[in-house]
């Protein structure tokens, strides 16, 4: 087995991500629970009233990051467990976007509308400036927001995310997974039919964890195998799929029509620091997608990391986070990444 995958095994969560102390919350908000040694879990109202379930974990008085989590996936998405975190002085917090997990439905949602969901949950915990990141499906959304909460983003990051579906000049679907190709062109051509499929195969998910992973088998390429081939890295994301789709597949409905449609701003009108990573062999969210968007986002740092792909993302985030919080980008010989941009931010 890989060495680095089993320190990356041990490293990440293992089932209960663990707070060193219970974060503070403002009266008025719904109730929050501790489970485990420590784990802080509760509810933000959005300013609609929407129910958004949100998790915290590492140093609560750390410098706060958001961290939005992929398509499917949940709030128990993989992070670094909360003694790595803490240590590294980070508050992470995370929570299940509309229609997954236990946060309520916004229909007919577009990738902007996290901006204000975002903003509810850092009102709620007393946090002003915060940094983002965003794996695969988190990647537009950490996009938004730092398009849209400028004046409260400090830095962003993005990792092997999508482009919008229009972005003009690049080949959208070159590289892509036909399981992907399969499911994004029925968001625009057939989205009863792609809302009956999804809920068909949630329902066997739901019934067998392990089956979303098994499915994604066939079309992952050599470094994804080599991640996805740890025990419990398989089962944290199993964990992770299971509660995206726990009640219904909306989320996953959602989110991939949100992507098919106008995001609701403009990358190129980003300003605040922003780094894109991607592995060059990721072929459910191509490298072009990445490329397209390191192009256009005024001063982007982007790194892409060769013998690497979809899921070999997890591997960097403790690095990501330092990023996040430092500016400083700490590459490791083995990683033969190579970075880019207009300049150091």
């Amino acid at each position: 087995m890989h060495m680095g995958v089993m320190v990356l095994a041990r490293a990440l969560c293992d089932g209960v991500r663990k707070s060193v102390v219970m974060a503070r919350w403002r009266p008025g908000c719904p109730s929050w629970v501790r489970q485990g040694e420590a784990l802080v879990r509760g509810g933000v109202r959005a300013p609609d009233g929407r129910l958004l379930t949100v998790e915290t974990s590492g140093n609560p008085r750390g410098k706060p990051v958001f961290l939005l989590h992929g398509t499917p996936g949940s709030r128990l998405g993989p992070s670094p467990r909360g003694v790595m975190l803490y240590h590294q002085g980070v508050r992470l917090i995370s929570y299940d976007r509309p229609g997954y997990g236990g946060s309520d439905r916004l229909p007919d949602r577009s990738v902007a509308d996290v901006a204000q969901d975002v903003t509810a949950i850092a009102d709620a915990l007393g946090v002003e400036r915060f940094g983002v990141v965003g794996r695969s499906g988190g990647g537009p959304h950490a996009l938004a927001c730092a398009a849209l909460l400028a004046e409260r983003v400090t830095r962003a990051a993005v990792l092997v995310s999508l482009a919008p579906r229009s972005a003009d000049g690049l080949d959208w679907f070159a590289g892509m997974a036909a399981s992907n190709i399969a499911e994004y062109t029925a968001a625009t051509t057939g989205p009863e039919k792609l809302a009956a499929s999804l809920e068909s195969r949630s329902a066997k998910i739901r019934d067998d964890p392990m089956r979303l992973l098994a499915e994604l088998r066939r079309e992952l390429t050599g470094p994804d195998r080599v991640v996805v081939s740890d025990a419990g890295m398989r089962s944290l994301l199993a964990r992770n799929f299971q509660e995206a789709i726990r009640t219904s597949s909306d989320g996953w409905y959602d989110d991939v029509l949100a992507f098919s449609s106008p995001w609701g701003f403009d990358p190129a009108d980003i300003q605040v620091p922003v780094m894109i990573w991607h592995g060059t062999e990721d072929v459910f969210s191509p490298v072009g997608h990445s490329r397209w968007l390191a192009d256009r986002i005024p001063g982007a740092i982007a790194v892409w990391q060769l013998q690497a792909a979809h899921f070999t993302a997890f591997r960097v985030l403790p690095d990501i986070l330092t990023w996040l919080l430092t500016g400083w980008w700490a590459r490791s010989t083995e990683d033969h990444a190579a970075a880019e941009g207009s300049r150091s931010r």
